[in-house]
C-alpha cells in the first residue's frame, strides 16, 4: 500500500479516486481544526450522515483524543514523519497518515438475494 498521496489544499477538497474506489483528502495541521474533526466531517459527508443529529460518533470506532495525540507534534515540537492508523467507521475503512493524508474506502457491496457473485 502506498503511504504518500498527492495532497489536497484542505479537507474540503475531498476527492473521489474512482480508479481505486476511495476518497482522498489531506488534513492541514496548521488549521484550527483537529484531525479528528476533519475526519468526522469527511466521513459524514461520504456516508451522507448528519453528525449534528448524533447519527455518527467517532468514539464508536476509535478514541478521538488518542488519535489527536498520536498525530500531534512530538514533545520537542517537531512534526511526525511516519506511521499510520487504520480503523473502520460507518463500515468505511479509514487510513490516517502522520503527514495528514487520509484515505477512506467505502463499504464493499454485498451481493443481493437472488444475485450470483
Amino acid at each position: 500500500m502506498q503511504t504518500e498521496l498527492p495532497t489536497a489544499d484542505d479537507a474540503n477538497d475531498l476527492q473521489y479516486d474512482q480508479t481505486n474506489d476511495r476518497y482522498v483528502f489531506h488534513h492541514d495541521f496548521d488549521s484550527t481544526a483537529t484531525i479528528t474533526t476533519t475526519i468526522v466531517h469527511a466521513i459524514a459527508q461520504i456516508a451522507d450522515t448528519d453528525v449534528s443529529q448524533g447519527e455518527f460518533s467517532l468514539y464508536d470506532s476509535v478514541d478521538p483524543d488518542a488519535l489527536d495525540r498520536i498525530f500531534s507534534k512530538k514533545a520537542d515540537g517537531t512534526e511526525r514523519s511516519g506511521g499510520h492508523i487504520a480503523f473502520t467507521a460507518l463500515e468505511h475503512e479509514v487510513y490516517v497518515y502522520a503527514n495528514g493524508d487520509v484515505i477512506v474506502y467505502p463499504p464493499t457491496e454485498t451481493s443481493r438475494p437472488g444475485q450470483s457473485n
